[in-house]
């Protein structure tokens, strides 16, 4: 059986109803199926204007895979990949910003659980989150392997 070619809104439908995209990943995707006369930035500026393409709902995808396990600065250059930039980028900031040191004792208790004993274990715990993006201040609070909101 022959199978159906797509046509290039066919193909961005598809890959929108799988998950969220940013407007820069779903071009380069299209890209690669487009042929002479395809025009990708039209398609995207409508589907843009159809609500079924939308860069606040791909951050807040974004933020919500990512933030169980990774920092602010981690899922932030990853936002920044994607083409968000901006007073958007701003806003989504100040939010996670909030969370963070719940959200790095939460990673730490997962991975390690128990306090270091010693300068070569508490390293290697600071060097997971900082790897993780945790903020220093979030990694000193998980690293103390205390509830956040009784520390401060």
């Amino acid at each position: 059986m022959a199978r159906v070619q797509l046509s290039l809104k066919g193909r961005a439908l598809r890959f929108l109803s799988m998950r969220e995209h940013s407007r820069m990943e779903l071009r380069r995707k299209l890209q690669r199926h487009a042929q002479e006369g395809d025009d990708v930035e039209a398609l995207l500026d409508s589907l843009e204007q159809a609500n079924w393409l939308s860069q606040e709902r791909f951050s807040e995808s974004l933020i919500h895979r990512r933030s169980a396990r990774f920092g602010n600065s981690r899922i932030m250059a990853e936002l920044q990949s994607h083409g968000i930039q901006g007073e958007a980028l701003h806003e989504l900031k100040a939010g996670l910003a909030e969370g963070e040191a719940e959200r790095a004792c939460e990673v730490w208790r997962r991975k390690f659980g128990t306090v270091a004993q010693d300068a070569e274990q508490r390293n290697k715990q600071m060097r997971f989150l900082m790897q993780r993006g945790f903020s220093q201040r979030a990694v000193q609070v998980a690293l103390k392997g205390l509830d956040p909101d009784d520390d401060q």
